[in-house]
């Protein structure tokens, strides 16, 4: 007689391809850090795909930013004037909103947007077996056709970031001012005696290696779809988690390792 399989058995082999999945993608993410400074370049596929990601993305980016500014500004501007902090308001807004709502909103904004596409037209390409024919005539499909579309990426984050952090930022000083009846001149000394230039410089990195997975992720489940179109939807879907659930853990890491290693404005 057989004996009967472990309740354990599915737990394992999920854990198993799911440890295999990320190897190949951690593989994927590394060729493309390789094959991102190999000729041949191709600056018009990366101005293409960077006009189609920004043109897709700014618009969400710019509404997504200006309640999440205020939202962080009205919540923050409750707390400090309970306990008689209403002075650090904007030093505490702005802060928040630059370190950690701009790059996180400019790439879940990207995925969504551009990611979802990118990972769609790759996944009809390989369907469709274009990503096999370009395999025999020896072309290299992550050179050709996923590099430009990480740079591009790469790009559209660290530019929209800066338009998110200024659309956030003037959000939450316009709802500080008017709808908690915050000092101007108040909210403004605060953000300038506190903040510094490495607070913009990691926001940036953040977008920038933000960017990289997102559009990593993106072209990784578009080449490896499963089933046809049904396989090419469920990808687009699963790019999109993927990406939202490496955003987080990436972020605290990063987040972390800056307020240890730049000491804060006046220490």
């Amino acid at each position: 007689m057989t004996a009967p399989p472990s309740l354990a058995e599915p737990a394992v082999r999920a854990a198993t391809g799911a440890a295999r999945e990320f190897g190949r993608l951690f593989t994927m993410a590394l060729d493309v850090l390789v094959l991102m400074f190999r000729r041949p370049f191709q600056p018009r596929e990366i101005v293409q795909q960077f006009w189609f990601v920004a043109s897709v993305s700014i618009l969400p980016a710019a509404l997504v930013a200006i309640p999440f500014g205020a939202v962080i500004t009205l919540q923050l501007g409750s707390l400090t004037a309970q306990i008689g902090a209403a002075s650090f308001n904007g030093a505490a807004s702005v802060l928040a909103v630059i370190q950690q709502a701009s790059p996180i909103v400019t790439t879940l904004v990207i995925s969504g947007a551009a990611g979802s596409a990118i990972c769609a037209d790759l996944g009809a390409r390989t369907i469709r077996e274009e990503i096999a024919a370009m395999q025999v005539l020896g072309v290299d499909p992550v050179h050709r056709l996923v590099v430009p579309r990480v740079v591009a990426a790469m790009l559209a984050a660290v530019l929209l970031n800066g338009m998110v952090s200024v659309v956030g930022v003037s959000g939450g000083y316009f709802f500080n001012v008017i709808v908690q009846d915050g000092t101007p001149g108040a909210y403004l000394a605060s953000f300038s005696a506190l903040a510094q230039l490495p607070d913009l410089v990691v926001s940036e990195l953040k977008a920038l290696i933000f960017g990289f997975l997102a559009g990593v992720v993106a072209a990784f489940r578009g080449l490896n779809p499963r089933g046809g179109p049904k396989g090419v939807g469920d990808v687009v879907n699963q790019s999109v988690v993927i990406t939202f659930l490496l955003l987080f853990f990436v972020n605290f890491v990063i987040t972390a390792l800056y307020l240890q290693l730049v000491p804060a404005k006046g220490s």
